[in-house]
């Protein structure tokens, strides 16, 4: 089971995925459901489909399936989706996404899959890793497959979730969570960080940038759902945090404390640290961790500097301290993470160092 991070998402302590063989690229079919979004339809198309390696080669392949025989698929907007895949696509699919979608039917009002849902689901395959985007997650939780794991889908949607799948554990503040072989999203946009935390997962961060800078997105958002639910009474003239963060960023891998952000905007600790929770949906600490923990990543894909190098300029100060923050962050060491992210194998040549 997973740990949770201070980044809003929930993720899987097991070693990233591979490809699937040298020259097969791995599968991911869309399940298109009457009622979906387009927007969300097109998010695993857009992000799974720019990701390519060092030889420009295309590491996804993509198709989208319907429940049906193939044909058009209603959507939300004025306009309906030509499928030209009927539910065997599934039983092909080494990744299964399920965008959200908007009929409000027995698997949304009664939490129970339709047969002819049924029908469709029985053709993926066991092992076959699960992703869902926001409202998608009913599907998933109505077929049992998210039966005690964690689980999250959109603010707004999530008490409601909750009632009607009480063996789920819901989160309703996370952007995303990784459980290994099964990931949910929160609404909209959160389902691109869904999907480049993917490709990072699968590829690394070099390859899951490369994607985002394409994309013209954020390779990583701070703080989780929480940012962005309207409270009743918001504080009027509500001050940034975000000169402090920039400031910390600057100077990762130096000592950073508390009282040294909270100057950067001129506010008391307490007052800082309140803003800051408020804006970003995480603690410093935890928001500080989790940048030390991508620069560390960043640092063992793209250099062969040594771990306690890396642990230094990273900011853990020790080579022990940084492993044991990727062990929990990431559920590798920083040898192992190097190891499966390094294609020139340098990884065996360097220094480790004591907490290798």
């Amino acid at each position: 089971m997973g740990t949770y991070t201070g980044t809003g998402t929930h993720t899987d302590t097991q070693t990233p995925l591979r490809p699937h063989g040298r020259h097969r690229r791995h599968r991911v079919v869309v399940l298109a459901l009457d009622g979906l979004l387009p927007f969300e339809l097109g998010i695993p198309q857009r992000i799974f489909g720019r990701a390519r390696d060092a030889e420009g080669r295309k590491l996804y392949e993509l198709v989208t399936c319907s429940i049906r025989p193939p044909g058009p698929v209603e959507t939300d907007a004025d306009f309906s989706v030509l499928v030209e895949n009927g539910p065997e696509a599934l039983a092909t699919a080494d990744t299964v996404v399920v965008p959200a979608f908007y009929d409000r039917g027995p698997v949304h009002d009664e939490g129970v899959v339709t047969e002819e849902l049924a029908a469709a689901l029985a053709h993926i395959r066991p092992g076959t890793r699960l992703v869902s985007i926001c409202t998608g997650g009913y599907v998933l939780a109505a077929a049992g497959y998210l039966d005690g794991r964690p689980a999250t889908t959109h603010w707004s949607s999530a008490e409601h979730f909750q009632r009607l799948f009480p063996k789920v554990r819901v989160d309703a503040d996370v952007l995303f969570i990784d459980d290994g072989d099964v990931l949910t999203s929160a609404g909209v946009a959160a389902g691109i960080d869904l999907c480049i935390h993917i490709v990072r997962r699968d590829h690394g961060t070099a390859v899951a940038n490369e994607v985002a800078r394409r994309t013209v997105v954020p390779p990583h958002r701070d703080g989780g759902q929480a940012q962005y639910i309207q409270r009743p009474v918001p504080e009027p003239q509500l001050a940034t945090t975000t000169a402090a963060r920039a400031w910390a960023l600057s100077r990762l891998h130096e000592p950073i404390q508390l009282r040294d952000m909270a100057e950067q905007e001129s506010m008391s600790v307490r007052t800082f640290t309140r803003r800051f929770r408020e804006e970003a949906g995480v603690s410093p600490g935890q928001w500080l961790t989790q940048q030390r923990v991508e620069r560390a990543r960043h640092l063992l894909e793209s250099t062969d500097l040594g771990i306690d190098q890396v642990a230094h300029d990273s900011g853990f100060g020790t080579a022990q301290s940084m492993r044991q923050h990727l062990q929990s962050a990431l559920g590798v060491t920083p040898t192992a993470y190097r190891r499966t992210f390094r294609s020139d194998n340098l990884a065996s040549n360097l220094v480790s160092g004591a907490g290798s």
